[in-house]
């Protein structure tokens, strides 16, 4: 039987989506009607010859597969097999020869590399490491395949034959081909649901209290530039427009489909767009995920019809989508009114809350580009959307509002990608309660740690509110991006000046001048004009913060205009605090053609602090753009191979996992060339000296004991055992019952801790800290997404508040901070090699000088606990599939 996870949903490079799975003898029918429906000229190119038809020999061999030396896989559309790959290993050899056959009305959709990259996997797992391919040299397009998979092989020619071999194991190259094909392919099927040429709502109505009334009003009333098809088979008209009795009875095409009808009814109209050749549906109606088990039993049935119908879906559950470019107009949604048009994308998880979300943006004169409420999520994600905007010139600034998470490492990822062309603000709800299942359909909590290593990691801009989303998104969409972090304070108010300095070092940032530069209440116009010009031409100043109390005889006005004057077309960002002003006033506002604020507007704030946060969490994001990239390094001495014997080992005896013994850890840790103290293990006082003479002294004797492992307050512990009496007397002291570990003693150093701590929803994060208690306490403690690179590890040892303790604290010689560095590299490669380690302690790796400290080394690991058992994690490898965050 094939592993479960050879079945995927795919989407193909046109946006639309297929299904994906093994062969079976019961699609002999759809491989003769595939033969049926292709050309003379594809079905020459596939068999070097004339056949129009498979011998009943053929068909019978084409559909009955091992799983193993020759495996098969087919592409599904709707009932429809429009597309079929396959590889036969050649006896006695790693190799294997591949081959396809496509469909013609479905060739140029990229099926035939999706094929590749999932018969490579497949292959992989069955010990295959080359493929070889016969291609004519007229069927130029499927030389093109291989050739622009990314794989490094050779190519020969005889005969009219194009003959290729390449390695199938992923190579950087072959992985950032599929990214780029991932993301073409998710951005347009996501335009294909904002840029619809026709809409139909389905459960359209006449009772103004139904939902199918208020996004019918909302779409006439917004302007779509298309047919609108109301679907109601018990009225002749709604809204005044002819109603159709159901889809199907559309007589034109149709683009989208909303539908607003009970949950029982949603699976009869989704199987009634699957004959229409909808594009794509928009699912507002709710009873699914978040009403229970059945409910999410049906919510994934939604799914996985429409998508091997070659539909996404967004919801259920939903507010709807937002389109606003005057050529689309697309408010399929319950929101009334709508911001106008602007440069910031927004992403909102929850239906409820998307209508104040809009309301909100719309107070603020923020413009919006596109916006969508996912619902339960239950298809399309935020990191679909991450994928549209990366490539979407009408979107600047990225704003998610999130209550969950599918696949971290994948949003990790995008989120990184996206980051260094445009700011990704996000507010995650749930830091302290978590979602539960009717909540967006999940009842996963997120570890706090885990979602700050993400958003560090990938550049996201984290902020704790809704006020700070919408105050960072109008600074970002309307200022630069400061170059550094001095900030200059220019008012006419000393006591708000002040209190605007102390935001700025409370936040971080530096203050420009050692003092606000104060015009005085009675100072007029050109003397702010003055004061800001000077802010803004200093080589010292990195940004500006705008303080303005209005005199009792002049407006904000003037003023407001002289700071919009001097701060279009700065290259540094210009805030301000003008009391009771919230957004982009009037006289701060830059208008474009459509009335709307532009590059060069002022966004005001009505506290100091407010304007100060935005500020400094914009520079914090343009740090992180500054920052190098990181690389991930080529580690020496590792062993792979040796270290998944060991977890193999372990997972065979016991299936559901299990803690490794202190032999299998060292030899696991090893394997990784992670410098470990000497250690055995004995059970007797003789077996502790005669180990301890091995070793060399002085030792240290530990018990195994769990309830003494590690710990020397409760006598588990002995230390400076310098001959054979201290280790007999050690060992009698030791209560008896458990083994002893005798290992060497290192010598005295700083002792820290690094460990893997596995997350169901995210993944290993590896975590580092300087040991003891009151570290433990204080939770002092740095955590990262895999995969670390070099910066990240640098980072992370810098990171702990404790940091100085390993710098050269109060004389003390500095640590070979290097060292750790490696030492976290190679412990990040292990878990990233072996998803099956779901836990790992080093505690305590004792660190010293760079100098020859510890018999030539600089860091010793004296202590370690591992813990497998089968991957529980989202991965964000393997060939490109569609992910189901309801499953």
């Amino acid at each position: 039987m094939p592993p479960p996870h050879w079945e995927a949903d795919v989407v193909a490079a046109d946006g639309g989506t297929v299904h994906l799975r093994p062969i079976t003898p019961e699609d002999a029918e759809g491989i003769v009607g595939l033969m049926d429906r292709s050309s003379d000229q594809t079905r020459y190119y596939r068999f070097f010859g004339p056949m129009r038809r498979l011998s009943d020999k053929d068909l019978h061999r084409f559909t009955h597969v091992d799983h193993d030396s020759r495996v098969a896989f087919v592409l599904l559309l709707g009932d429809e097999l429009i597309g079929v790959g396959r590889y036969d290993r050649y006896p006695g050899t790693d190799d294997a020869e591949v081959a396809f056959l496509i469909e013609d009305a479905h060739q140029r959709r990229g099926l035939g590399s999706v094929l590749l990259e999932h018969l490579a996997a497949a292959a992989q797992e069955r010990g295959i490491t080359r493929f070889v391919a016969e291609v004519l040299s007229q069927n130029a397009q499927m030389v093109r395949v291989f050739q622009d998979a990314g794989y490094s092989g050779k190519r020969s020619y005889a005969d009219g034959v194009v003959h290729l071999t390449f390695p199938i194991a992923p190579t950087e190259a072959s992985l950032a081909v599929a990214h780029e094909r991932e993301q073409r392919s998710e951005s347009r099927s996501i335009g294909r649901l904002l840029n619809p040429g026709s809409v139909a709502v389905v459960g359209a109505s006449n009772d103004p209290g139904k939902i199918g009334s208020a996004v019918l009003r909302h779409l006439l009333a917004y302007g779509f530039d298309g047919p609108i098809y109301p679907v109601n088979p018990a009225v002749r008209h709604v809204g005044g427009i002819p109603a159709h009795s159901s889809i199907e009875a559309i007589p034109d095409d149709v683009d989208l489909a909303v539908l607003a009808v009970p949950a029982d009814e949603v699976p009869g109209v989704v199987e009634a767009c699957r004959r229409k050749h909808v594009k794509g549906l928009v699912v507002i109606s709710g009873g699914f995920g978040e009403a229970g088990p059945e409910g999410r039993v049906a919510e994934r049935a939604l799914v996985a019809s429409a998508r091997a119908s070659g539909m996404r879906v967004v919801g259920p559950n939903c507010l709807g989508i937002v389109n606003t470019d005057p050529a689309v107009r697309l408010n399929a949604s319950l929101a009334p009114d709508i911001p106008g048009r602007g440069r910031v994308g927004f992403f909102a998880q929850s239906g409820a809350l998307g209508v104040a979300l809009l309301e909100r943006a719309r107070g603020r004169g923020m413009g919006l580009s596109t916006f969508v409420s996912a619902g339960n999520r239950a298809d399309v994600s935020g990191n679909d959307m991450l994928q549209y905007w990366a490539s979407d010139p009408a979107t600047e600034v990225v704003l998610l509002h999130l209550e969950s998470f599918g696949n971290p490492r994948k949003f990790a990822r995008l989120a990184r990608s996206v980051g260094r062309t445009k700011p990704v603000v996000a507010v995650k709800s749930g830091r302290h309660v978590g979602m539960t299942a009717g909540l967006a359909g999940t009842s996963v909590s997120v570890p706090e740690q885990s979602v700050a290593a993400l958003f560090a990691s990938a550049g996201v801009i984290r902020v704790e509110t809704l006020a700070q989303l919408f105050d960072v998104a109008t600074l970002l969409a309307h200022q630069p991006l400061p170059a550094g972090n001095r900030v200059a304070i220019v008012g006419n108010s000393t006591a708000m000046g002040v209190l605007v300095a102390d935001s700025v070092l409370e936040q971080g940032l530096e203050l420009a001048h050692e003092r606000p530069v104060d015009i005085g209440v009675q100072a007029g116009p050109e003397d702010f004009r003055a004061a800001l010009r000077a802010a803004l031409d200093d080589d010292g100043v990195d940004a500006v913060v705008a303080v303005f109390l209005p005199p009792l005889q002049r407006g904000e006005e003037v003023f407001g205009r002289v700071l919009r004057e001097v701060s279009v077309g700065s290259a540094k960002p210009v805030v301000a605090n003008f009391l009771s002003t919230d957004g982009i006033p009037d006289e701060l506002r830059v208008h474009d053609e459509r009335g709307m604020p532009a590059r060069g507007s002022v966004p005001s704030f009505s506290t100091p602090e407010r304007a100060v946060i935005a500020l400094a969490r914009a520079t914090e994001y343009a740090r992180w753009r500054r920052r190098p990239l990181g690389v991930i390094p080529e580690l020496a001495g590792i062993d792979e191979d040796a270290a998944r014997d060991v977890v193999t080992h372990a997972l065979a005896e016991s299936p559901g996992g299990r803690e490794l013994t202190d032999e299998e850890t060292i030899a696991l840790l090893g394997a990784y060339g992670v410098p470990m103290l000497r250690t055995r293990r004995v059970e007797d006082a003789e077996a502790a000296v005669a180990a301890a003479e091995r070793i060399g002294y002085p030792v240290v004797l530990k018990s195994t004991a769990p309830w003494l492992r590690d710990r020397r307050d409760l006598g588990g512990m002995r230390f400076d055992l310098a001959d054979a009496d201290d280790v007999r007397a050690a060992y009698a002291a030791i209560p008896a019952g458990d083994p002893v570990i005798v290992q060497e003693q290192a010598a005295p150093g700083v002792a820290t801790v690094v460990q893997i701590v596995d997350d169901p929803s995210f993944g290993a994060l590896v975590s580092f800290g300087v040991g003891g208690v009151a570290t433990d306490l204080l939770g002092d403690r740095a955590y990262r997404t895999l995969p670390l690179t070099d910066l990240d590890a640098h980072e992370l040892v810098r990171e702990p508040r404790a940091w100085p303790l390993l710098d050269g604290y109060r004389g003390s010689a500095p640590v070979d901070a290097a060292a750790l560095e490696d030492l976290l590299l190679r412990v990040a490669r292990l878990a990233d090699d072996l998803p099956e380690v779901l836990g790992l302690s080093l505690d305590p790796v004792i660190v010293g000088p760079a100098d020859a400290w510890h018999g030539g080394r600089s860091l010793v690991v004296a202590g370690g606990r591992t813990r497998v058992g089968p991957p529980t994690a989202r991965f964000d490898g393997g060939p490109r599939r569609m992910f189901r965050p309801v499953e």
